[in-house]
């Protein structure tokens, strides 16, 4: 018995490069510069009520925009912490999957971290995304219009902070990036072309994480977009590796790191290490120690983040006085580290955090 085929989300402008929009809307039988017309309202001027695209015929702007920007995300909950500075959204796709992404104002940035799957396939048994399985994979729109969804309210002033642009994006919201590459790598290109094709975001300012999909790590750097590539490491022994990133013991850490390596010598960007510390697992001195042997000399970055607790999980956060000592012994190799902020929090926005339900009426306070 052959599987029923799951129902793709509505075609949306942003699924499609500047040339697919204007024979799309050719075959639909209007002028193809109409699909520039939608892409400067969509991308530049952040329009998404009709009635504010008047440059388009009054007779056809709600069968356009019905058309061609269809709704893709439905909003289900806003929260906000850090004084409005931070804000979670939580959505619903059209199917009922639903999503979170989080967005994050800093004194001279704002960073959106966004989705690129609707649950994660990866099982890393710390991480709130990881243990609620995948769901499916979003569409390149779909990722997209998390971003300009962040853009408009930014726009607007809904954000703490007066009016803005979104700056920097992170594809490190719920889901594996690398497993859904086609959809992720099209919507860093609208992301990062020049506006009205793209939202004009330099693809510097972009970064796109992985577990360690070594294959897809190739792909990238044949991509030619000098994004910032991400490796969630979290350990740096196989044996360890192996519980915390099932992923491991398919693509060990030697080819990971071969693979992190080899992005940064054809990019020229370098390579973020990310490591959620977790208590009496991966914080011990001597793991640290071996974590700046291995990147002592390489062109990285490491990211040590606090391990953000999740809803009946065993797993916990280092302590702080664990935490100074493994960060001094990273910088003892030479190695530039960083501890995450934890913003987010307390709204479960968070890195590992994110686990939007399945129905609405579980969203719902």
């Amino acid at each position: 018995m052959v599987a029923p085929r799951r129902a793709k989300p509505p075609r949306h402008l942003a699924d499609l490069s500047t040339t697919g929009r204007r024979e799309w809307l050719s075959e639909l039988g209007h002028p193809a510069f109409r699909a520039d017309q939608l892409s400067r309202h969509y991308f530049e001027r952040l329009v998404d009520n009709p009635d504010d695209m008047t440059d388009l015929p009054a007779a056809d702007r709600e069968s356009l925009t019905k058309t061609a920007l269809p709704q893709l995300l439905t909003p289900v909950r806003t929260l906000t912490c850090d004084n409005g500075t931070t804000v979670k959204n939580v959505v619903r796709l059209f199917d009922g999957a639903m999503v979170e992404s989080v967005l994050m104002r800093y004194p001279g940035r704002t960073t959106m971290c966004v989705s690129s799957q609707a649950g994660c396939g990866m099982n890393c048994p710390f991480c709130a995304t990881g243990q609620a399985g995948l769901t499916r994979n979003m569409s390149t729109a779909e990722i997209v219009e998390q971003v300009v969804t962040g853009a408009r309210m930014l726009a607007s002033g809904e954000v703490a902070g007066g009016a803005g642009r979104v700056s920097n994006v992170v594809f490190m919201g719920m889901g594996e990036p690398l497993a859904n590459y086609r959809a992720v790598i099209d919507a860093v290109r609208r992301l990062t072309e020049a506006p009205p094709s793209g939202l004009g975001i330099s693809a510097r300012s972009v970064t796109v994480s992985t577990v360690g999909l070594v294959p897809a790590m190739d792909r990238l750097a044949g991509e030619g977009i000098p994004v910032t590539l991400a490796v969630s490491l979290h350990a740096p022994d196989d044996e360890l590796r192996n519980t915390l990133v099932p992923l491991n013991t398919r693509y060990p850490i030697d080819e990971v790191l071969r693979s992190a390596w080899a992005y940064a010598d054809v990019t020229g960007r370098r390579v973020s290490i990310e490591y959620a510390l977790i208590r009496d697992i991966n914080d011990q001195p001597w793991r640290a120690h071996l974590l700046g042997s291995m990147l002592k000399n390489r062109s990285v970055h490491v990211n040590v983040i606090p391990l953000n607790p999740t809803p009946g999980s065993v797993w916990t956060a280092a302590t702080p006085e664990s935490e100074r000592t493994f960060v001094r012994r990273l910088e003892d190799h030479g190695v530039p580290v960083t501890v995450r902020d934890t913003r987010g929090r307390e709204i479960d926005g968070a890195c590992g955090q994110l686990a939007a339900v399945s129905t609405e009426e579980g969203a719902r306070e």
